[in-house]
């Protein structure tokens, strides 16, 4: 097992995963950026998000992938979201894209089994202790023939930047949240062991794009910096 506090090059205090999100929700949208999860979306070839017509957002946070999702997919869409920190889960109210929103554990979330279409979370596996939870309870919400979703930081860049999920804090201090580090075989152990089948995945690396957006990083250039995972459910 791989653990975080290995890279650390930071040494930020730390928090845990509710705690800083409600602290960092006033400023999340404007400090996560796009690139890292939804351009990665955007250029996967699986699913065909028009025909997505019910889907579970995990960790669906301030309501990005939702908003995303409901520009994607079926006219009709219900979007269904679970989240743990009820701040966040009042930012994605006022964003208005979910038919319904859970505050719960993406890893037990009392959702109806086998009802959707799709299983989607973003930028959530490094907050995961163990994978296998997530996955298994995705595979117990999807439908036959569904699929699931999964994008996020990837582990390297993690590694490589010994750069934990961070805010900075009202203060001006930053703050960590707690973070694990999950090799790729990590994920395919987990899913696969769930019951799913890997279908596609994506590698995104630092590229002009993101040197635009992020000078400092022209020293990661090239670097793997998201992976989405996409899966099956097939029997």
């Amino acid at each position: 097992m791989v653990h975080f506090s290995d890279f650390d090059t930071r040494n930020y205090p730390t928090v845990d995963v509710r705690t800083g999100y409600a602290q960092w929700v006033a400023t999340y949208e404007r400090t996560v950026e796009d690139a890292m999860d939804l351009a990665v979306l955007d250029r996967l070839t699986v699913p065909a998000w028009p025909e997505v017509g019910r889907a579970a957002d995990l960790g669906c946070g301030t309501g990005r992938t939702g908003a995303w999702l409901r520009d994607r997919a079926a006219a009709g869409l219900v979007l269904d979201g679970v989240d743990l920190t009820p701040e966040m889960l009042a930012a994605a109210r006022a964003r208005g894209a979910h038919d319904s929103l859970t505050e719960g554990d993406v890893e037990a979330t009392g959702l109806t089994s086998g009802a959707y279409d799709l299983v989607v979370s973003s930028l959530i596996d490094e907050h995961l202790a163990d994978l296998g939870p997530y996955y298994r309870e995705a595979w117990r919400l999807a439908r036959p023939g569904g699929r699931c979703v999964l994008v996020g930081l990837h582990p390297y860049f993690i590694m490589a930047a010994g750069m934990p999920t961070h805010f900075t804090g009202e203060d001006g201090a930053d703050i960590a949240i707690t973070t694990h580090v999950h090799l790729v075989s990590d994920h395919l152990t987990a899913g696969l062991a769930a019951g799913w089948t890997l279908v596609e995945m994506a590698e995104a690396v630092v590229d002009d794009a993101w040197i635009a957006l992020k000078p400092k990083w022209e020293k990661y250039r090239s670097h793997p910096v998201s992976a989405a995972y996409v899966w099956e459910k097939r029997g």
